[in-house]
């Protein structure tokens, strides 16, 4: 995983977090009208949003700090997003149009990379307020706030099944980061994955039955797999010379959103769910990373 570390970088949200982190933004919106991404082509890293083909462009934060991560409620009402604005890195959550934009936790920790339940009503993150980072679980509005994976390893990049009675998350425990699930108050925590390469930044598909994610075990760079949780087949969805990571399922199950190096820097994607007619959606000197399907500001 760190034979690619030019692109990889481009979603490390601070140089004080020990390692890369990669981000599914936890099961999508329930709108197709847009896309939120994380992107710098206004210099500094800020939250935009554009139309699900890649038109009307808009930059939904503008700060001094990084805004990072986006992901959006399924009602379309509300993203949530991870910022360092005031020195460390917190959850925030904000209106879609960027108005009302509130820190949910208090960032001790490093609180990153949120993903909203499927009601709405709670918020996965990861923190490393035990040392390692480990997947939370908090309301909505920051209360309860509760270390739901508890491991001795690194735990990251949480996603919610469709029901919100589970979480997949990416794990080292075993060695080399691979695929795990868990129910969504910690337990029965499986192994899904088992692969000498680096599994990670899975999202669920919204009928809860499969899996998308990023698999660094071909040669040609970081690829998208997805995992059939029927018969636990994976299967090469993307095959290129660059690297294509944070796969995240359009609200239909239609269509899956990426970003990927493959045409020089960092662009967002979208492809039919089995891999089929790719499709750039941006086109900038900046890099643009890190989408979550959403409704329209």
């Amino acid at each position: 995983m760190d034979s690619r570390p030019q692109f990889r970088l481009l979603v490390v949200v601070t140089a004080t977090i020990a390692l890369v982190l990669f981000v599914s933004c936890g099961g999508g919106g329930s709108k197709s009208g847009g896309i939120a991404f994380q992107s710098n082509r206004e210099g500094n890293t800020e939250i935009s949003f554009m139309n699900a083909d890649g038109s009307d462009y808009v930059e939904l934060t503008d700060d001094n700090g990084g805004d990072y991560s986006p992901t959006c409620s399924p009602d379309g009402s509300r993203i949530a997003f991870t910022s360092d604005r005031e020195g460390k890195l917190q959850v925030y959550v904000m209106d879609p149009d960027g108005t009302d934009q509130t820190p949910v936790t208090d960032g001790n920790g490093g609180d990153i990379t949120p993903a909203w339940s499927p009601d709405g009503s709670q918020i996965a993150f990861v923190a490393a307020r035990t040392g390692k980072q480990q997947i939370w679980v908090m309301n909505a509005d920051g209360g309860g706030q509760t270390n739901v994976s508890n491991n001795a390893a690194t735990d990251r990049n949480p996603s919610w099944s469709p029901h919100g009675d589970q979480i997949v998350f990416g794990s080292d425990r075993d060695g080399n980061l691979e695929i795990y699930i868990m129910n969504a108050d910690g337990s029965g925590q499986t192994r899904l994955t088992n692969n000498p390469a680096e599994d990670w930044d899975p999202a669920f598909a919204p009928d809860g039955s499969k899996i998308a994610f990023v698999s660094d075990r071909d040669e040609s760079g970081s690829e998208i797999y997805v995992i059939d949780l029927n018969d636990s087949s994976e299967r090469n969805l993307t095959s290129t010379a660059g690297n294509d990571l944070s796969p995240v399922f359009s609200p239909d199950g239609a269509e899956i959103a990426f970003a990927s190096d493959r045409d020089g820097n960092a662009e967002i994607y979208v492809m039919n769910a089995d891999g089929s007619s790719p499709k750039r959606l941006t086109n900038n000197a900046a890099n643009d990373v890190i989408p979550d399907w959403c409704g329209k500001p």
